[in-house]
């Protein structure tokens, strides 16, 4: 009866998890509604309450449709310098001379091939406003501004054409910015000022980053999305853009010497990068109604008559691709890896992410790497794993002994622990040892887990058949008849087939274990398969397929090393069959036997 209640309240709190889990699930990884419902005659309002999606982007169907409109208005309007690089794609606004138009030519917004680049700026006063400015604050003299109308002395910035971008005003002075762009994400920023007037001059440099959180992605504890910097060879993820605008006047300033500032999502990035060596005061800013703004000050400069004055900052716009964040950084950007949030572990995650890469460098497919990464660390683990078959069978051998001790001192639990413990030292048996490659296994799990969710060499990445992107989950759901019918299932019950195989094999590997001596144990252990085929679900594809690997590579090592000891086969067997005749003596209504002692 104990035990009927005990599988009973295993299937109640099964349910509980299963239906606590969707809801987790929908709060930290919310899917984008496939039909945004909002109001088409209602303007968009920076800072709406749409909650973030992993990719972000616009989520209401009026937002979309007003950014296409304004976007196309304002690109048709001219008065532009073309940006046409491998990396980037776009235009510098020359209204203000604003980076305020970037697509990234090598991702794209959706899985399809046909799809859209990314776009990461958009100009100011569009629903996904995002912009970089560079320009100067006067002290009595007359500086450019947002208003101002620059000429060029090119049309399209390439890697093998700079760009510069001049304005003067009535007293003499010459503003220029020279812009110069790499094959990646870089665009490099020469602001130069020129005094040809009959006095001094004091202007002050700045440089900002100016966007609006209602393209921001999910930020999640493990996660980061928001204000992002490295100040002193410390990168700073201690600010979203809700404890920014909660801030006193709205401002988050920062002491020592600010190495890059900007904005990050899960994949994308916007920074500015001062030169080293020199001083700039760098801040995050609520300017209301959900726009924000990085920034760096620099300190006022006087220009003498007839002299000039010149300063270089890099503006990064693009995607965090760790192989570029690498070669910014041996440029001489600190830190500027860390921009992805490989959290406390990123000594275990960097490997295994560089592993994976190397394997996908030479195969070409993801999903293949993910199965020999999977075949090298069992082949790491597999000296552990005959120790640990090693032990059981120790362990076996001990539970006549083990049963003898606990009917002994059944009165006296302390004394009976001791024994136990004795036994084990005589015989020289560590009970630990079964679980040291379970243990081993979690951090591989979980740093392929942070591979997956973060990395943009996985985004959108296919393996075969119907997976076509591995950061994502399986897209065939049973009760949908794998898409036939017009429905989607809550995340839940959005069982895929690669979920499915996750059971079958995690069931088959239980099968081979050693069965437990408490039936009600023995139950939960037979169900628990299933309720990881729900729990596992909507993770992305590829962590499933690791496991599901990871399972079959288990039963065929346990097959092995069962016939490399038979004697702890048989004495499973054995368990099997005492397990089943103790449960078959339950389920008839009669106690299970006490074990004779002498």
């Amino acid at each position: 009866m104990q035990n009927q209640r005990n599988v009973i309240w295993a299937v109640v709190l099964t349910g509980l998890l299963l239906l606590g889990w969707e809801v987790a699930m929908r709060w930290f990884y919310p899917e984008p509604a496939q039909k945004p419902q909002a109001a088409a005659s209602a303007p968009a309002v920076p800072g709406g309450t749409a909650k973030p999606t992993r990719e972000g982007g616009l989520q209401s169907a009026a937002d979309v449709a007003l950014e296409k409109k304004d976007l196309a208005a304002e690109l048709a309007a001219g008065h532009r310098v073309a940006i046409d690089a491998p990396g980037l794609k776009g235009s510098i606004n020359l209204k203000g001379g604003l980076v305020d138009d970037v697509t990234l030519a090598r991702h794209r917004e959706a899985v399809e091939k046909n799809s859209a680049p990314v776009r990461l700026f958009s100009p100011a006063g569009t629903p996904a406003q995002h912009y970089a400015q560079i320009g100067w604050v006067g002290e009595g003299v007359a500086t450019p501004d947002t208003n101002t109308m620059w000429t060029a002395d090119g049309a399209k910035l390439t890697p093998q054409t700079p760009v510069t971008l001049r304005w003067s005003n009535a007293t003499g002075q010459t503003y220029s910015i020279r812009y110069a762009i790499d094959a990646d994400y870089m665009i490099t920023a020469t602001q130069t000022v020129a005094n040809t007037g009959a006095a001094p001059v004091v202007v002050k440099p700045f440089a900002l980053v100016n966007r609006t959180d209602k393209t921001a992605s999910l930020d999640s504890w493990q996660l980061h999305s928001g204000p992002i910097g490295a100040f002193d060879g410390s990168v700073n993820f201690d600010n979203n853009y809700s404890t920014v605008a909660e801030a006193p006047g709205g401002v988050v300033p920062f002491k020592g010497t600010a190495n890059w500032v900007g904005f990050t999502d899960i994949y994308w990035l916007s920074a500015l990068i001062p030169d080293a060596g020199t001083k700039a005061e760098a801040s995050f800013r609520s300017m209301g109604q959900g726009l924000f703004r990085a920034d760096l000050i620099y300190p006022a400069m006087s220009i003498a008559t007839g002299k000039q004055q010149t300063q270089t900052l890099r503006l990064f716009v693009g995607g965090k691709e760790n192989a570029v964040l690498e070669k910014y950084e041996a440029a001489g950007v600190p830190n500027f890896t860390l921009s992805i949030d490989w959290g406390w572990f990123r000594w275990f995650e960097k490997p295994i992410f560089w592993l994976l890469d190397s394997l996908f460098t030479k195969i070409g497919n993801f999903g293949v790497a993910i199965i020999l990464l999977t075949l090298i660390v069992r082949g790491v683990m597999f000296p552990i794993a005959q120790r640990q078959f090693a032990s059981m069978a120790a362990m076996r051998a001990l539970q006549p002994k083990m049963k003898a001790i606990q009917e002994r001192y059944k009165d006296d639990k302390q004394k009976q622990q001791q024994e136990i413990m004795d036994l084990y030292k005589r015989e020289k048996v560590n009970p630990l040892a079964g679980c040291l490659p379970i243990f081993l296994q979690i951090p591989v799990f979980f740093a392929l887990y942070k591979v997956l969710t973060l990395t943009i060499e996985m985004r959108h990445q296919p393996f075969a058949l119907w997976i076509k992107d591995l950061s994502a989950p399986d897209p065939l759901h049973v009760l949908n008849l794998f898409g036939l019918l017009p429905f989607d299932p809550p995340s839940f019950l959005a069982i895929g087939v690669l979920a499915i195989l996750l059971g079958i094999t995690m069931f088959l590997q239980f099968k081979l274990q050693p069965a437990a001596m408490d039936p009600a144990q023995q139950q939960i252990f037979s169900i628990m398969p299933w309720i990881m085929m729900f729990v596992m679900a909507p993770f992305a594809a590829g962590l499933l397929i690791y496991w599901i690997t990871s399972n079959i590579l288990t039963i065929a090592q346990q097959k092995y090393l069962y016939s490399k000891h038979p004697q702890l086969k048989a004495q499973a067997d054995k368990d099997q069959i005492d397990v089943d005749r103790v449960e078959a003596r339950e389920q008839k209504g009669n106690p299970p036997r006490k074990p004779k002692t002498r």
